[in-house]
This record gives structure tokens, sequence and C-alpha cells, in this order.
């Protein structure tokens, strides 16, 4: 009887010994699953309400680092800029600043030039990096990228400095010229003399000041809202006649052809400007007793036909490196040249932005001693595609009818008969 109770005395002491320690395995249980791991702060972190939806519209490039700096949120443009990567903040100095902020919670900027991402060529990256504190553990970086602010404030700088030196040239040699005629008031022949130099001074200034005002009008390329169609011939013939006496005086002989009645859609007085600057450069370029060649034909293209203009001289022509910033605003070829004849170094500038603002393109092809070759690429108008195309089905009707009639001749006035010079005149890629 007393062995029965002692066993069962210590049944029950085991039975009670053994629901305690499950009572407290589990309870042990659920507050190591209630405890963050470092695995759960670098996969699932908090952020603060709202943080998220702020950050994905925010234009600066965003990141966000817990207190072992890795990459809690960030936003794809941190990550096209190469800031993030495997789950880290790539640039040293940032992740120094968000040590230190982490620290003594403290707002720091700084502005950095970072490589490019692949193999490093090219201009660097410019930004300004902003680190703030976000909540009781986690950093907020802000990168912004300053790179095209940078490019633009430099070709502002560079413009007004050239700008200045050109308007300081002409206007310290009307100084000057001004102080000599005053002290050869009793000499009538270097008066006349120093007056016909200043009258040329005048006149530089002028065109200076005018092409800056033509080239503040379009240097937007912003599409033409008073766009009309305009003929090619008269743009041709308009662009001849301004450089008529300037080509005579060098004997220099100007040709045009092509097709004929073509048509482009835009400011006619834009184009105009365009095509002479072009024209007024092949003559100022050439050397005396040379031709220039304007020629005009209609290309197919996916997006609809356009109309090429062609300007084509045998002048002195572009070396490589010449070629790919002869459309930089004051850029010359041969400052001294240009200068003689009165250039400013706007003219293509012009031309670029007036093409731009047409929905076209300039190209030019050039040799050294061979000469250079200037295209521009424009959309035809539409409803003048539309005429040339009835023309042309109009003009395959008379053929066959001169055909069947077994005519020798055709008629002068029959489209079939026009015969195009453009053999004369080839375009850029048919060049030697």
């Amino acid at each position: 009887m007393d062995v029965n109770a002692a066993v069962a005395a210590v049944a029950a002491i085991a039975g009670v010994l053994t629901g305690v320690i499950a009572v407290l395995a589990f309870r042990w249980s659920e507050r190591e699953q209630k405890r963050p791991t470092r695995s759960s702060l670098h996969t699932d972190p908090v952020l603060p309400p709202g943080v998220d939806t702020v950050l994905s519209v925010l234009r600066s490039s965003a990141v966000v680092l817990d207190e072992a700096d890795a990459v809690v949120k960030a936003s794809s443009a941190a990550y096209a800029l190469g800031l993030v990567r495997g789950g880290k903040l790539a640039v040293e100095p940032m992740l120094q600043m968000a040590r230190d902020t982490r620290r003594d919670g403290e707002i720091r900027q700084v502005e950095l030039d970072l490589p490019r991402r692949g193999n490093g060529r090219g201009e660097a990256l410019a930004v300004s990096a902003r680190v703030a504190p976000l909540g009781s553990r986690l950093v907020l970086l802000l990168v912004e990228d300053l790179t095209e602010a940078r490019r633009i404030e430099a070709v502002r700088r560079d413009f007004v400095a050239n700008v200045s030196h050109e308007l300081k040239t002409p206007v310290g040699a009307l100084s000057l010229l001004s102080e000599a005629v005053m002290d050869a008031a009793d000499d009538p022949e270097a008066v006349e003399r120093f007056a016909g130099r200043m009258q040329i001074e005048a006149t530089r200034l002028t065109n200076l000041v005018q092409e800056l005002i033509d080239l503040s009008r379009v240097q937007n390329d912003d599409p033409l809202d008073d766009a009309e169609p305009v003929r090619v011939d008269e743009l041709v013939a308009e662009a001849i006649d301004r450089c008529r006496h300037a080509a005579g005086t060098k004997q220099i002989t100007m040709a045009a052809g092509g097709t004929a009645d073509l048509h482009v859609r835009g400011n006619r007085g834009q184009l105009a400007a365009a095509l002479g600057n072009l024209v007024e450069n092949a003559v100022n370029y050439s050397p005396a007793r040379t031709r220039v060649g304007i020629a005009a034909r209609r290309v197919a293209a996916p997006g609809g036909d356009l109309i090429e203009i062609a300007v084509t001289d045998q002048g002195i022509g572009i070396s490589e490196k010449d070629k790919e910033r002869v459309f930089e605003r004051f850029y010359r070829v041969d400052p001294a040249r240009s200068r003689a004849t009165g250039g400013t170094g706007l003219g293509l500038a012009i031309v670029k932005h007036v093409v731009a603002s047409h929905g076209g393109e300039v190209t030019v092809w050039s040799a050294e001693g061979q000469g250079s070759t200037f295209t521009l690429r424009l959309p035809e108008a539409g409803p003048a595609r539309d005429r040339a195309q009835q023309r042309s089905d109009r003009a395959g009707l008379d053929d066959e009818t001169e055909r069947s009639s077994s005519s020798p001749h055709a008629s002068p006035a029959s489209p079939a008969s026009h015969t195009s010079p453009y053999e004369s005149f080839p375009a850029p890629e048919v060049l030697p």
C-alpha cells in the first residue's frame, strides 16, 4: 500500500514538472519569435508611415539605410546612377556621411563628382548629396544629378564671355578710329580713310547684334506655330541674290539646280536666313574663280518625303576635328579669315536651331582642300507633296500619249522634258 502511494506521488511530481517545463518552453519560443533578428532587420524593415509614398514621387535619387548600413529602400534612379550595388551604398563619401549623421543626428550636404558606370569614360557625374536622420535608427540619403545643370551653366558662361569679347572688338575699333579722325581733322584723305573703317566696324557690330537677336528667337528649337508652305525655288533665289555682290567681287560662279517646284513647311524668314547663311559661308570661304552650287531634290523617308537642299563649294574645306564643332556658337574654323570677311561665328548656330525648329536636320560633308557640302533636310509640305504626285501622274499620261503618237520631240512646257541638273551638284554621299 505504501509502495503504491509512493509511486503515485512520484508520477504526480513528474507530471507537474513536465507541465512546468512545457509552459516555460512555449513562452521562451514566443519570446524568440517576437524578437527582431539581424536578417529581419535587413529584409523586412519598417519605414515611418508615408515615407515610402513620399520617396516614390521625389525627383531626387533616394536611399534609406539602417543601423547596419544595409539598404532598406532605394529608388530606381539610385540604381541607375550606380549608388546602390549588392544591397549596399557603393559611394564611400556618402556612406561616411550617413554614419556621421546616424551618430550625431545632424543634416549634411556635399557636392561630389562621380565616375560614370561602365568603362568610366566620358564626363563625370556631378551630384549633390544630402543626408538626414529618418526616425530613430534609419538614415535618408537624397542625391540630385547636377550634370546637365552644370553643362548649361558652362554654356551660358562661355556664351556671355564670347559675346563680351565679340562686342569689345568693334567697339574698341570704333573708339580708336574716332580718335584718329579727331587727330587728322586737317587731313581730308585720312579722315575719309578712317571714316570708311568706322563704317566697316559699325556694320560688323550691327550684324553681330542682329544675329544675336536672331539666335535668341530660334534657339529654343520649339515647333513653329505659324508655319506655312514655302517654295524652295524662292528661298534659293533669295539666298543667291543676297550673296551676288560678294560672289561677283571674287568672280565666283553661283548656280542653282535640282528638282523644281518643291515646297517645305515653315517660317519663310527663318528658312531664308538659314539658307542664306550657308550660301554666304560658301562664298566667303571659297577662293576666287571657283563655283558654288545650290541644289534641291525630294528624297523618300519612312515618315514622309523630305526636301534636301545642298550647298556645295570648292573652298578650303573643314578638318575632321572641326566638323564636330562648326555648329557651335562663335566657333570659327579659320578665325583670321572669318574676321577678315566680317563673320560673327553665329551663322551656323542659327542654321542648326532653325532646322531643328522645323523638324529637320543639317549635316556637313567636307575634306580639307576639296570643299564642303552643307545639306538641309526638311519635311515636305503636305499639300505640295500631293500636287507633285498629281503632276507626276499627269506627266506619265502625257509621256504615254506622246510615245503613242511617235512625236520626235517633247513639248518644252511638258514636265517630262525637264532635265535635272542635279548631276552637276551631287549629294554629299556621292561626293569624292
